[in-house]
């Protein structure tokens, strides 16, 4: 898609919309992983199972260096967007997460800046992160056991290492969360998951399958959230439904005082404009919800949708005209005029 010109009447209603409905800038340092994961949807890129098995099957070139992501984010946070997470593939595999994250351009109380890892390097590169003004680590957990990480990971090293990285996360960080994507092959596990994030007084989401072509295959391992959601209810009576803002809605359980987050298909997502006569939409699970934005340049409003995806190269010499473009991404969007 071509970069939209900006021009001096640009209307930011829609961003500033979107940043107001807690709408998320997903920045990917690297479409690259050191794990497998049947269910990896690499935020619009290739991803590393399906590169595995189709060796011509190659993710989208490198062309950011670390000061394009810097004066990008800054633009982009100054224009509006105040929750960033720095995603991949795995993240800390990058050469460029040392130099963008300890380098974050705009430090704000109302700005947030989330990494989400897979938690085996975290230990590794811990002297550096601790010098990183993130305000949260989110770690990858979709697994208890050396049996279950080996069938959904496609790894064979053991699951020590990723719990080490969550203890490495918690010497440093004030806030560490747990992500886990509920599967036949976890479903075993999901209350030692839990009780495993309650010990630690660690948030916890858990979270149904997203649909896409790369994971339609191993479609018969979703598992839907019913049965921890009655395991919750047994724990506490504390709980909510959230459907407003962008994206899924979300069953909001507090145990003890710990949050925990239920990502539920049935209880709807956030469509807007252009997702009224999207071909995608029957599959589409969650809606108008994040920006993304990827190693080639690219910003992308839908995950599903690549042909929507607008190169913002061309403004890198110009990266204050970035946010006025975006804008206009976003307005036509949300106006359904894509």
């Amino acid at each position: 898609m071509p970069v939209p010109l900006p021009t001096a009447d640009t209307d930011w209603t829609a961003l500033r919309n979107f940043a107001a409905l807690r709408g998320q800038l997903r920045v990917s340092l690297t479409p690259h992983c050191n794990l497998k994961c049947w269910f990896c949807h690499n935020e619009g890129d290739v991803p590393p199972p399906f590169t595995h098995l189709h060796r011509d099957a190659k993710p989208r070139p490198a062309e950011f260096i670390a000061n394009d992501y810097v004066s990008v984010l800054r633009e982009l946070i100054n224009a509006g967007l105040k929750r960033v997470y720095f995603t991949g593939g795995e993240p800390l595999a990058s050469k460029l997460a040392r130099p963008v994250l300890t380098r974050l351009p705009v430090r704000a109380p109302d700005v947030s800046y989330t990494l989400i890892t897979n938690g085996l390097l975290v230990r590794a590169h811990q002297e550096w992160l601790a010098t990183a003004a993130l305000d949260k680590v989110k770690i990858s957990l979709h697994y208890f056991t050396d049996n279950s990480f080996r069938a959904i990971a496609q790894t064979r090293s053991g699951i020590a290492p990723v719990l080490d990285g969550i203890e490495a996360a918690r010497e440093v960080f004030e806030r560490v969360e747990l992500n886990t994507l509920i599967q036949r092959e976890n479903e075993h596990e999901l209350r030692d998951i839990l009780a495993f994030a309650l010990e630690r007084r660690l948030p916890v989401q858990f979270i149904e399958l997203v649909d896409t072509e790369f994971n339609a295959g191993r479609k018969s391992s979703a598992a839907g959230a019913q049965d921890i959601i009655a395991h919750l209810r047994t724990l506490t009576n504390d709980e909510e439904v959230e459907v407003s803002g962008v994206g899924q809605g979300r069953r909001i359980f507090r145990v003890d005082g710990v949050e925990i987050d239920v990502i539920q298909r049935q209880l709807g997502r956030h469509h807007v404009g252009q997702c009224g006569t999207c071909p995608a939409r029957s599959k589409c699970v969650e809606g108008f919800w994040a920006l993304r934005l990827d190693r080639a340049g690219g910003i992308q409003p839908c995950l599903l949708r690549d042909d929507l995806r607008m190169d913002i190269r061309p403004l890198l010499g110009t990266p204050e005209q970035v946010p006025a473009a975006v804008a206009r991404q976003v307005a036509a969007f949300t106006e359904g005029t894509l």
